[in-house]
């Protein structure tokens, strides 16, 4: 707004410039010409008279210097005729005043018209050189010389330009002495030459020139006062702008603003210029209702960078940059990369595109509503009174809801529903529970005291490793969702049986986070299959987390911002190792939270019924080696029976053999039954198992 509302005074500075000297030259002509005196003062006449007709941004609608330039118009116009006037007069009350309006005046709005766009040329050239500071590798002894440089070339540009805008205020009320004076002396040289009684010269226009007289001194009064209080508010801004100049100054003198719902300022924004190469460009930006509009210097009006409503913010590390932030959409498609210049204008731009997220600017009075919001944020890690004091009398305890029930998106985070009513916060969330904010790296599972086993490790660890070398847990999956999420933060819970416990860590999570400016989170994909929930990193596609899908007992969605869900995950150790613990992790998602509950619901469906067909599988493999084995006692018993069945007809036949030998065969058996009478009782049995 400044620079265009510069460009209107420069256009009128210019179109001042070009009247004035045509002014001039008509004046120059009665000069220099005395023999056409008669046509230069009729120029000069239709001169005045076409002032109304100019197109001055500043000084279009003044009715009296227009009805005045008139009125000397008319006067001039009727001495045309008249004898030329003395040269001297008219160098002395006609040309000087001008000539000095001319040659002083207007060179000295070009001179610091050049001087404010050299300074501002090394202003953005120091600013250049102090946004390329390395944070890595960072010398005292540079960083001191840049910062000295921004500071030198910021307040030679603060000064340089209060002093040019003052001239060119000033231009305003020379413009009307300069044109008045001249033609006050013309006129004066006219009366002179002509003395007393002219028929031209009457006493109602001695009149008239006194009262022009007079004001052109109450214009010059008006304007030595103007300049003398202009002069007194610079000298006052120069001493309290002193600490502006410095490019980050301290927080604790000016604090931190995190209730804005509407900023504007210069940032630094990356271009990529090839896959690996970027380029940084500096452009105003500000926030327009729920957009982020940028305009660079010349263009008439900004335009549209992003819309920020229902975006995410976070601040990331950038290459060598400091104070980087990244913007992306609510659907994730775009996202753009700026750097502020300061660390207060870094939170700040946080804070306000964050609210604007939120849409806080719709309703009557967003900046105290975000104040309200900030001050909830505050309240919302206060130490919970007990259930006696937040309640009057005991409702009958809520039957626990089955594990992994969905849970309904009505009501608000910070409302105690029927659940609460009966259960103390305190019994939702362990006291004294740190918070980790940040996904631990497959990296870290290595380090010693973390090579616990899964439901060995510690609270905060990965305690879902994978196994090298083995196939793919998905492959065999019916369910492949991915969505994209990011990881807000994590903490132990006592109680895994109602949704309310995920209501609760979100509040805690984000009052957390807004309590100690952790505005940075960790992207990353999140897999939904039939066996287990994947955090897999977007660049590398390495698992971050792997959480099996049995120990993941309940899952919700916050019941207004449908981008935020959470989920308990219940393993074995903790505090105390010999008992089960509860971890309840919270992301944020690009306004899918409902349709990821959805899809981990699914999941265990699908997984379910996949246990129950596995179930069903084994009891009939069972039954069917039952019956295998039943058939093979069968088979076995049928071929005893036959080996019988063979053997019988075997003796019968023998039978029938011996009792066609006749007698012989009796004295033969005869002879065997007195043999086995002598062989005693041994010799019988031995005989008849031969």
């Amino acid at each position: 707004q400044t620079r265009s509302l510069l460009g209107v005074f420069e256009e009128d500075a210019a179109a001042i410039s070009n009247y004035i000297n045509q002014l001039f030259q008509a004046m120059h002509r009665i000069y220099d010409a005395q023999n056409e005196l008669s046509a230069a003062t009729h120029l000069t006449s239709k001169l005045l008279k076409e002032y109304e007709k100019q197109r001055f941004p500043l000084g279009g609608d003044d009715e009296v210097m227009t009805s005045t330039l008139q009125q000397f118009a008319k006067v001039i116009d009727e001495l045309s005729s008249c004898h030329a006037v003395l040269s001297t007069q008219l160098a002395d009350a006609m040309m000087f005043p001008i000539t000095q309006f001319k040659e002083r005046d207007l060179k000295e709005i070009l001179t610091l018209k050049e001087v404010f766009q050299i300074a501002s040329n090394d202003h953005d050239a120091a600013i250049t050189r102090y946004s390329r500071l390395s944070k890595r590798r960072e010398n005292e002894k540079i960083k001191a010389e840049v910062t000295e440089d921004v500071y030198t070339s910021r307040k030679k540009q603060h000064q340089t330009m209060m002093h040019y805008f003052c001239a060119l205020n000033t231009l305003q009320y020379k413009k009307k002495i300069a044109m008045l004076e001249p033609l006050l002396g013309y006129m004066q040289a006219q009366i002179s030459f002509f003395k007393m009684g002219s028929e031209n010269l009457t006493e109602q226009l001695e009149e008239f020139l006194t009262n022009i007289g007079t004001s052109v001194q109450n214009v010059r009064r008006e304007m030595e006062c103007e300049v003398e209080n202009v002069q007194q508010t610079i000298e006052d801004l120069e001493v309290a702008s002193d600490p502006l100049y410095l490019p980050d100054p301290d927080t604790t003198k000016f604090p931190v603003h995190r209730n804005l719902t509407r900023k504007a300022g210069y940032l630094n924004a990356r271009n990529k210029t090839g896959l690996v190469s970027s380029s940084w460009e500096r452009q105003f930006y500000f926030t327009q209702g729920g957009n982020l509009m940028s305009q660079a210097r010349g263009d008439v009006a900004g335009g549209l960078v992003m819309d920020i409503d229902n975006c995410s913010v976070m601040a990331v590390d950038c290459e060598d940059r400091r104070y980087c932030f990244q913007i992306t959409s609510f659907d994730g498609k775009k996202s753009s990369i700026l750097q502020a210049e300061s660390k207060k204008d870094y939170e700040e731009w946080i804070c306000t595109i964050n609210n604007i997220s939120k849409q806080i600017y719709l309703s009557e009075n967003p900046e105290e509503i975000a104040a309200r919001v900030n001050q909830s944020a505050l309240e919302a890690v206060t130490p919970s009174p007990s259930f006696q004091q937040r309640h009057e009398s005991m409702r009958p305890a809520v039957q626990p809801r089955a594990p992994a029930a969905r849970t309904s998106s009505t009501g608000s985070l910070g409302s105690e529903s029927a659940a609460l009513s009966a259960l103390s916060l305190d019994s939702l969330v362990a006291p004294d529970t740190p918070i980790q904010f940040d996904i631990i790296s497959p990296v870290s599972e290595d380090l010693p005291g973390q090579g616990k086993s899964s439901g060995q490790s510690g609270r905060r660890t990965n305690p879902f490793g994978e196994s090298g070398g083995s196939k793919s847990e998905t492959e065999d999956s019916i369910l492949h969702q991915l969505f994209i999420v990011r990881f807000l933060g994590s903490m132990e819970v006592k109680s895994d049986e109602s949704p309310d416990v995920v209501y609760e860590t979100m509040r805690q999570i984000l009052a957390a986070r807004a309590i100690h400016n952790i505005f940075r989170m960790t992207e990353s994909h999140l897999l939904v299959t039939c066996d287990c929930l994947k955090l897999i990193d977007p660049q590398t596609q390495v698992t971050r987390l792997r959480f099996p899908l049995p120990n993941v007992v309940l899952y919700a969605t916050h019941q207004e911002n449908k981008r935020l869900f959470g989920f308990v995950l219940r393993t074995s150790g903790g505090r105390v190792e010999s008992r089960q613990t509860s971890i309840c992790y919270i992301f944020e998602s690009n306004n899918e939270g409902e349709k990821i509950c959805d899809s981990v619901g699914l999941a265990k469906q699908i997984a379910f019924h996949a246990e129950l067909d596995r179930k069903a599988s084994e009891k009939q493999k069972e039954i069917d080696r039952v019956k295998e084995k039943q058939q093979k006692e069968l088979n076995k018993q049928k071929q005893i029976e036959k080996d019988l069945e063979e053997q019988s007809r075997l003796i019968a036949a023998s039978s029938r053999s011996n009792q066609s030998s006749g007698e012989g065969q009796f004295v033969v058996l005869s002879s065997s039954q007195s043999e086995d009478s002598d062989l005693g009782e041994d010799g019988k049995k031995k005989r008849e198992s031969e």
